[in-house]
């Protein structure tokens, strides 16, 4: 695993959205769920879990657009609707960054892959760990551990 040149910057495919990443991610992560597949049009979608004070617009002003009665607040493009991050509730204090939007992507290697359960057959990532489901809060708390030893390896 390496860690991004920070600051990190992305945007949506339009441009009219920017964002910056500033501090190492707490995660990389591949997650094969059903939404997920929907909303990337693909496999799995690719995530960077970032602090939140380690993430920031620079450019536009996302809109939040949740489904109903859900925990996760996916933010979108005003213009060009690309999905840019998500915020969990109860997840703490960070966003899950769709890292390649981000312009060097060389870093976007997911540790992590959950929802395996829904994968499709052909769909293989090099993740270090794979879950059906996600992982407990036990397991979660150990993955954030692993993870930030092997940035620092």
């Amino acid at each position: 695993m390496r860690q991004p040149n920070l600051p990190a910057g992305g945007t949506c495919r339009c441009a009219a959205t920017q964002f910056e990443i500033l501090a190492p991610p707490l995660m990389t992560l591949a997650c094969h769920c059903v939404d997920c597949q929907r909303m990337s049009a693909s496999a799995f979608s690719l995530g960077a879990m970032i602090p939140t004070d380690g993430f920031r617009i620079v450019k536009g002003a996302p809109v939040a657009r949740p489904l109903p009665g859900s925990r996760r607040h996916h933010f979108f493009c005003p213009v060009c609707m690309t999905l840019i991050f998500t915020k969990v509730e109860g997840a703490g204090a960070r966003v899950n960054v769709r890292a390649t939007l981000c312009q060097d992507r060389s870093w976007v290697t997911p540790f992590v892959e959950t929802m395996t359960r829904d994968r499709l057959p052909w769909a293989v990532t090099p993740a270090i760990h794979s879950y059906e489901a996600f992982p407990s809060p036990a397991q979660f708390n150990d993955l954030l551990a692993e993870f930030a030893s092997h940035l620092r390896a």
